[in-house]
């Protein structure tokens, strides 16, 4: 008889693990270990649920690299003792986080999702049941004894998609998250329907987890009046590694000698610079404009289709692993993760 399958839920903190004193209307904190007596629906899960959380539950505002080693270590420590793992975390980082963990977890055979809630678990109108029900639900999913789903999501509001090809969208609607490059990997309705042909495939070598991060990144967002001084300030910082530039468009911005001087020089001087678009959705393509040929002629990273998220945490993970610089530009532009086409 097949074993029903473990997951482990990881509280990291945010609005999902609050509750609210219906006498004060303050809210605090729910105690996890309590889960199925507040949520009687999960008994009807076919799977073992465990909980732990953070000795100190964080609101996502705080999210930082330290912490995403902390994530990982717990998956890495409880890795063959479970089949499916929840991420509890607060929305506002929850891109950057799961895309930093997509990169530190390699060959990954196991589901990792990440989720939470606009409202508190214990308000009436919440959107934390559904979220975190279907997300178990989700990480539980067997075909012949092995989990469906082999990587790092994000389940939010009917939609489970892939971790690092998300961005939020809206701080006050429940369907918080959008993947603009990259259709969902399931979808929740009266049935869950799972694209199978968008999932990463299984890999056969063993789980290897990257904790070796550099957060010495900055991202700078274009706009028209951005001065040389405000620029160059920026790229004297000490010890900056690496640079996201926000451009316009399909991988646009100014053609001012002084503007392309200075990424020259940075360029030449080690740093990485890697192009994304501003724009909700879409793709960088340098050379498709004058505004954007001399970009690429210096020797500009195309960030392709990726999400700034996914950009700048892409980034701090190769720049930890000590990629070298003659092949840093090469890699960046490869799909490492299935976060950019």
């Amino acid at each position: 008889m097949q074993s029903k399958p473990s997951i482990l839920l990881i509280y990291t903190g945010g609005t999902i693990g609050m509750m609210k004193d219906f006498e004060t209307g303050a809210l605090k904190a729910f105690n996890f270990k309590k889960l199925l007596q507040k949520i009687p629906e999960i008994k009807q899960l076919d799977c073992v649920i465990e909980t732990i959380s953070f000795e100190k539950p964080i609101d996502s505002s705080n999210m930082n690299p330290q912490k995403w080693v902390q994530i990982a270590t717990i998956i890495e420590e409880n890795y063959v003792a479970f089949d499916g793992f929840i991420v509890l975390h607060g929305s506002d980082t929850m891109s950057y986080s799961a895309s930093a963990l997509s990169f530190m977890l390699e060959n990954l055979n196991k589901p990792v999702v990440f989720t939470g809630s606009q409202l508190p678990i214990g308000d009436l109108r919440t959107d934390a049941k559904e979220n975190l029900i279907t997300a178990i639900q989700i990480a539980s999913l067997q075909q012949k004894g092995k989990p469906v789903i082999n990587e790092v999501c994000l389940y939010f509001e009917y939609k489970l998609y892939r971790g690092n090809r998300t961005t939020k969208i809206n701080a006050e609607h429940f369907n918080a998250f959008t993947s603009p490059n990259y259709p969902p990997l399931a979808e929740s309705g009266v049935h869950l329907n799972v694209n199978n042909n968008l999932l990463t495939s299984k890999s056969s070598k063993k789980l290897v987890v990257r904790k070796e991060l550099n957060d010495n990144v900055a991202i700078i967002k274009m706009f028209p009046g951005i001065n040389e001084s405000v620029l160059s300030a920026i790229f004297s910082i000490p010890n900056l590694k690496g640079v996201v530039l926000e451009t316009y468009g399909s991988g646009n911005a100014p053609t001012h000698d002084w503007f392309l001087q200075i990424l020259k020089n940075a360029i030449k001087n080690g740093l990485f610079i890697v192009n994304v678009t501003q724009c909700s959705g879409g793709s960088v393509n340098m050379g498709q404009y004058e505004t954007s040929t001399q970009l690429k002629k210096i020797g500009i990273i195309s960030g392709k289709d990726i999400t700034t998220e996914a950009a700048i945490t892409k980034m701090m993970y190769l720049l930890g692993q000590n990629v070298a610089p003659k092949v840093f530009k090469t890699i960046f532009e490869t799909p490492l993760r299935g976060e950019m086409e």
